[in-house]
């Protein structure tokens, strides 16, 4: 089995698993890490993302040998205490399943576009999904964020 070295949340290790394997599933049985969701498994929900490179990305779908030497970052390795506060004090969450997601999504949109206006929101959460309907409260903690901590992501 083909041995790969990850750094995940800022710590480095290295794992034996097939090459194929998406990063999900290296992360939540592998690494331990289950804050990052298991949806759709076909990269549509948002369940799953987590940043490769700063990027948000569907660990569903992307498999270890894609990784390379790129830093991996889970929702438990987020920093963004401004935005997971924004969260709270905006009641984003209600079930709560899709909410790592949606933050990891939202973190990297403010480190691309610190102070995003309302379209670049949209555009940038579109394709994070919630059953519960949110949306409305996660463009308000987008914006809460943006505005109240300062562009620190």
């Amino acid at each position: 089995m083909p041995r790969f070295t990850l750094t995940v949340n800022g710590k480095t290790q290295t794992i034996d698993a097939p090459a194929d394997m998406p990063l999900l599933w290296v992360l939540r049985d592998r690494l331990d890490l289950t804050g990052t969701k298991y949806g759709c498994g076909a990269g549509i929900c948002g369940s799953c993302t987590v940043h490769v490179g700063g990027d948000a990305v569907r660990s569903c779908q992307a498999p270890l040998s894609a990784i390379g030497e790129a830093r991996v970052t889970t929702i438990e390795g987020l920093a963004a205490e401004g935005l997971k506060r924004a969260w709270i004090l905006e009641d984003v969450s209600q079930c709560g399943f899709c909410q790592a997601g949606q933050l990891m999504q939202a973190a990297a949109l403010l480190g691309r576009t610190p102070n995003p206006g309302d379209d670049e929101i949209t555009a940038a959460m579109n394709d994070n999904l919630c059953r519960c309907g949110t949306y409305l409260r996660i463009q308000a903690a987008i914006r809460r964020a943006a505005e109240v901590e300062g562009r620190h992501y």
